[in-house]
């Protein structure tokens, strides 16, 4: 999904858009979570830009996505541009040492 989604709508207030943008991301993200995945891949990932327009977005990950639009929004621009696109993911295994340690430093 490649779109500039407008912030002011008429007949709207700027918070019932932001929703709206948000709800038609996660309905996105849900679609593209269903199809199939290709032999060898072990789930969706996604690489998502945000910004005013496409020239200066910058790279987010997924699960701050929300946050990156509101943080744009912030920003009083009259419109955001969105960019997600689905790719089949890898899973890597830990090494034992390196989980070890990273539940030592969680502690």
């Amino acid at each position: 999904m490649k779109k500039t989604f407008p912030l002011e709508v008429s007949g709207k207030k700027t918070p019932r858009v932001i929703d709206s943008i948000k709800h038609e991301i996660r309905k996105y993200l849900k679609r593209e979570r269903r199809k199939t995945l290709p032999e060898g891949a072990d789930y969706w990932d996604f690489a998502c830009r945000v910004g005013a327009d496409s020239e200066s977005t910058e790279s987010v990950h997924v699960k701050v996505l929300n946050q990156a639009v509101d943080n744009a929004c912030k920003k009083s621009a009259s419109s955001i541009y969105i960019e997600v696109l689905s790719k089949p993911g890898h899973r890597t295994k830990k090494d034992s040492d390196q989980a070890k340690t990273e539940s030592s430093k969680k502690s």
